[in-house]
């Protein structure tokens, strides 16, 4: 039994008299530990197939189920307690809170648990350790370059240590050099067992995974490619 299963998925939106068909068909499965690529030109489908995975865009058709679980039949409340459990995102623009320090924003998503303040702490503490940036725990995000602050949307996407971390074009924003090094802290929390599905324009990154995955007009392209 594969982590996750996208089976028969399809979505479909209706603006105005246009009906786009973002995904069509798609059958995915993917393995805990695995590392996917996913890459395809512009308005092929890959943000959709994200925040679908993500439990965020309710597909048309077909199902996704997660660790045997069937996403999209659970009550909205359940729903959002599968993405905090299971899930952990990293976007592009990092979205951190600029006014919070960068502890404060790596404790995030323990707000809404019932961990004490002192336990959220050392999480984070411990977490900011793991990707380098204890020592700046107390600085504010527009005092961290581009490769910290997404040092640090990394921090928070893995504090609550989520089975599944999702990245939309994690090294977008970066220069090549700093994007490597995000690279190499991605190859490191795989090596670690971390599952990791990535969106990326950017084939050089497509090295790093164990598998990538093309989409064309809102289809798998069946140019799979596994190492």
């Amino acid at each position: 039994m594969s982590l996750i299963e996208m089976r028969k998925l399809s979505k479909i939106y209706n603006g105005g008299e246009e009906e786009v068909r973002a995904l069509i068909d798609v059958n995915l499965a993917i393995d805990k530990g695995e590392f996917v690529s996913v890459m395809g030109p512009s308005g092929s489908g890959k943000s959709t197939l994200l925040t679908i995975l993500g439990g965020l865009n309710h597909p048309t058709e077909g199902d996704l189920v997660v660790d045997e679980i069937p996403i999209y039949q659970l009550p909205l409340e359940r729903l959002a307690d599968f993405r905090r459990e299971y899930l952990g995102f990293i976007f592009q623009s990092f979205q951190l809170i600029p006014y919070l320090t960068v502890i404060e924003n790596v404790m995030l998503p323990l707000s809404i648990t019932k961990r004490s303040n002192r336990e959220q702490t050392r999480m984070a503490e411990e977490i900011l350790e793991k990707v380098g940036l204890k020592p700046k725990a107390n600085r504010l995000p527009d005092q961290l370059s581009g490769g910290e602050q997404e040092r640090v949307a990394i921090a928070r996407a893995l504090v609550n240590s989520p089975p599944i971390l999702m990245a939309d074009e994690p090294t977008g924003n970066l220069d090549s050099k700093t994007g490597t090094e995000i690279m190499d802290l991605f190859k490191t929390l795989h090596r670690e067992g971390q599952t990791i599905i990535m969106v990326t324009h950017n084939p050089e990154n497509t090295a790093y995974s164990t598998r990538t995955i093309f989409l064309k007009d809102g289809r798998l392209d069946g140019n799979h490619s596994k190492r």
